[in-house]
């Protein structure tokens, strides 16, 4: 007996952790069957890992939310049931950089008792989850752990808010979300930095993983640091506001102190998703609809008065005109110079930036004493063009209804809100509160000094750009070392993944790496003129900004024309070829025009464009690109008009800085 015992011993050992730790695995897969989630929960936790084409991109991790009370969804799970569906639809987005959508996803629901669930989706270009609570009374959340482990020591590619002092000590969580990316290795990334989201990871054979987050609205936003253990980054949030102080006029409200939690629920809650784009090479994330697909569908059905389109922008050349009889300036002379230039060139809309209502006031309702609105909204609709009307964001928030109701019915069409510099729940909030109240009225919403979109311009499109981007404004006080072409490169790949941006370029004066310096009052951007032209087919940006002066515009005709009719928003959208901080090519269409353009880094760079997604026939193509001597002289350009057809490929040459663009017409 005592030998069997002893012989036994052994097995029961090793048998004894699986019974103390039992755990069960839930497949899911995509339609196709390359991107494989596995969901583990075990008595301690619940974990999750993706694979693609059984590369591991996300090695086990675990996921779970305390709440104040002291229970926690996802620690000591009990599952209750599960439940599977599949989706193949298709989605007509009314604003957006396609036509059309393949909303294609496999879905696990695992339901657990104490009134949560988890819903996991499986596409083919990546996966997602989000926690979801049943509850009947509200609660706070404490944490949240959002894990994200990789198997290896990854690049990646993040970009860190700045930060800034408030009361003596530095708030990380206080930012425009307008930085440059870095680029490193996960382990030599600064262990006491956050990122913010999208961030970009490079996974096995090349493959690369945005991580970001969707349909969030009611949750503070989340921000990724170094993960605890091995290789991994974890989520971290801001937590709740207790004290804000406005600031900066009254505009801008900052934060003194917080509570000791990040999110207040109202019970019944679908808390954001957490999303995983992958992509077996860098040029397919140029066209990602991941995060539109995950967003709560629009709740209206009109947006027939929905207007994308150009602006005439005043801010970023500091209202410079000149060759003019009136002083410039924040005054009506100036606003109808600027409409003038609009109506000239189709141009659909005006902005007045900063200046137009009483400064310090931040009273909506007090304007200034040289701007007479209602003779300007008349003017401009005379000439068919529409104003936008900026705004900060303390002053909007202040009777956020009222002002809407009131300058909707003046005739204005939109307003441009700046300064939330933060994306706790409060701002969260703010931001869908005021695309909502815009929607009431028929405005146009364009979220400026905020952070990236998470698929709000699907659930209200008339918020129709976001910003979240180190934009050409940036040019206007750079320092030295700014490198803003690698930026350029970068960016898309990244937080364009998320959706669209308001980086505002249409510089004509360009300059190479050498010559630039920022200058605030007459800016200047680094790189060449058809850099600046092919920007308007990169960006996704459905209401885009001409940001220089329009006498500048006036200056050079040529390339004004053909910047103001390029579309901003599309039929298709094409990536052609591209490597994160090297170079794109990518080519759109709208209404059977098609526009490619390309960016390249400091380096001269021939690409070769394959024509073959056009139709039977020939065509014209109006080419934009680099002058033989734009490696000395930004300005310097050539265009051309040639014949070309579907079975040619195009060879272009950029310039180190440089770019070109494509009109091709039947």
């Amino acid at each position: 007996m005592k030998r069997m015992m002893k012989r036994l011993l052994p097995v029961l050992m090793a048998i004894a952790p699986l019974t103390i730790c039992a755990q069960k695995v839930y497949e899911l897969k995509d339609i196709s069957g390359k991107v494989q989630v596995n969901v583990i929960v075990n008595d301690k936790n619940v974990e999750y890992s993706v694979l693609h084409d059984n590369d591991v991109m996300v090695a086990p991790s675990p996921i779970f939310m305390k709440l104040t009370d002291g229970t926690a969804f996802g620690l000591n799970p009990k599952v209750k049931e599960i439940s599977r569906r599949s989706v193949n639809e298709t989605i007509y987005p009314p604003i957006y950089k396609k036509k059309s959508i393949k909303d294609q996803f496999n879905e696990l629901t695992i339901d657990f008792k104490g009134g949560y669930s988890l819903v996991f989706r499986a596409y083919e270009d990546g996966a997602a989850y989000r926690f979801v609570s049943e509850l009947k009374k509200p609660f706070m959340v404490e944490s949240e752990q959002a894990s994200f482990c990789f198997p290896n020591d990854p690049k990646v590619f993040v970009a860190s808010p700045k930060g800034r002092m408030n009361e003596g000590k530095k708030d990380p969580f206080y930012s425009s979300f307008q930085n440059t990316y870095l680029e490193t290795a996960l382990s030599a990334w600064d262990k006491e930095q956050i990122a913010f989201l999208p961030v970009l990871v490079e996974g096995k054979n090349g493959k690369k993983i945005c991580i970001t987050e969707a349909d969030l609205m009611n949750y503070p936003g989340m921000y990724v640091k170094h993960g605890e253990h091995g290789y991994s980054l974890d989520g971290i949030f801001a937590a709740y506001p207790k004290t804000i102080v406005d600031e900066v006029r009254g505009l801008k409200g900052v934060v003194k102190s917080r509570e000791p939690y990040i999110a207040k629920v109202e019970g019944n809650t679908a808390f954001p998703w957490r999303v995983m784009v992958i992509a077996k090479d860098d040029a397919e994330l140029l066209c990602n609809d991941m995060v539109y697909k995950l967003a709560t569908p629009a709740q209206f059905t009109d947006f027939s008065w929905i207007k994308p389109g150009k602006v005439a922008w005043d801010w970023w050349n500091d209202w410079n005109l000149y060759n003019v009889d009136f002083r410039a300036g924040i005054n009506n002379e100036t606003y109808k110079y600027y409409i003038d230039f609009a109506s000239k060139f189709g141009i659909e809309y005006v902005i007045l930036d900063e200046g137009w209502a009483v400064p310090g006031k931040a009273d909506l309702f007090e304007v200034i004493p040289e701007i007479d609105l209602k003779e300007l909204i008349s003017y401009a609709k005379s000439k068919n063009v529409d104003l936008i009307l900026w705004a900060g964001y303390r002053a909007f928030e202040k009777d956020m209804d009222r002002v809407c109701k009131h300058y909707a019915a003046m005739g204005i069409k939109g307003f441009k809100i700046d300064f939330m510099d933060r994306d706790d729940q409060q701002v969260v909030e703010f931001n869908r509160k005021a695309a909502e109240t815009g929607a009431k009225y028929k405005l146009l919403i364009d979220l400026h000094g905020t952070f990236k979109p998470t698929g709000l311009q699907r659930t209200y499109p008339n918020t129709i750009n976001f910003e979240g981007v180190h934009g050409l404004e940036e040019m206007k006080w750079a320092e030295p070392g700014t490198d803003q072409v690698i930026y350029d490169v970068t960016v898309p790949f990244i937080r364009m993944v998320a959706g669209p941006l308001d980086y505002t370029q249409g510089a004509m004066n360009n300059v190479i790496m050498k010559n630039f310096h920022a200058v605030y009052t007459e800016p200047m951007s680094q790189g060449t003129r058809c850099r600046q032209l092919a920007l308007y087919t990169i960006f996704d940006s459905p209401i885009n900004m001409l940001c220089d002066a329009p006498t500048n515009y006036l200056k050079e005709e040529e390339c004004t024309k053909f910047i103001a009719a390029i579309p901003t928003v599309w039929n298709q959208t094409l990536p052609i070829s591209g490597k994160v901080g090297e170079h794109i090519v990518m080519a759109r269409e709208k209404d059977g025009i098609w526009y490619v353009g390309g960016l390249t880094d400091w380096k001269e760079r021939d690409v070769e464009v394959d024509l073959s997604f056009l139709a039977d026939g020939e065509f014209n193509a109006e080419i934009f690109r680099d002058g033989i001597n734009a490696d000395r002289v930004g300005k310097d350009y050539k265009r051309e008009v040639i014949r070309v057809s579907a079975n040619k490929k195009l060879n272009l040459h950029m310039a180190p800085g440089g770019g070109f663009v494509i009109r091709i017409t039947k």
